[in-house]
């Protein structure tokens, strides 16, 4: 098995009743990333912050990362100072795309969609309803960034509204992730 698992949560967080959450309470050893602005956040700094909790985590780390995270950990991974040996992979739900007219205005820093090859393995989890980013966009992030791409069907953006408790078929994923089974 892996070593820390960071959850990164997206815009606003995540609350009580999204899976992240879940898992968190779940398994005390996963770490959430708190971020110092979730409403207007400024993507330097979160990549700070995210540089900051990989050091601190260590190699073998797993990422596990929603919305606009996502978006994080591809820019993290382009402008880390860390052995990129130190994310053994990341689970990517639910993109938001940045570029859409449906994304909330506010961020600073996150445009345009990255579209950087990932120099760790990664799974993209879309659902074909969110609407935050098309599920044909999700894909095509998938594909730039190296992501294996895995389609749950109509679950929203995958958040506390979509009611996904634990989210057995994720943590699944994460499960591939953590035991560096190839992709």
């Amino acid at each position: 098995m892996s070593g820390q698992v960071l959850i990164l949560p997206g815009l606003y967080n995540s609350g009580s009743e999204h899976w992240q959450t879940h898992w968190e309470k779940a398994h005390p050893d996963f770490k959430r990333v708190e971020q110092d602005d979730w409403d207007r956040p400024r993507c330097s700094d979160w990549i700070a912050r995210l540089e900051d909790a990989v050091r601190e985590a260590g190699p073998d780390t797993v990422l596990v990362a929603h919305s606009l995270a996502c978006n994080l950990v591809v820019r993290w991974a382009e402008a880390t100072r860390q052995p990129r040996e130190w994310v053994r992979g990341a689970l990517l739900v639910a993109p938001s795309d940045v570029e859409a007219p449906s994304y909330p205005e506010g961020t600073e820093g996150f445009k345009p969609m990255p579209r950087n090859r990932l120099p760790f393995p990664s799974i993209v989890v879309a659902s074909s309803d969110d609407p935050y980013v098309t599920l044909e966009r999700a894909g095509e992030f998938a594909r730039a960034w190296g992501s294996k791409f895995v389609d749950i069907g109509p679950a929203g953006h995958v958040n506390s509204a979509s009611r996904l408790g634990d989210w057995l078929v994720g943590f699944a994923l994460l499960e591939r992730l953590r035991g560096g089974e190839k992709l």
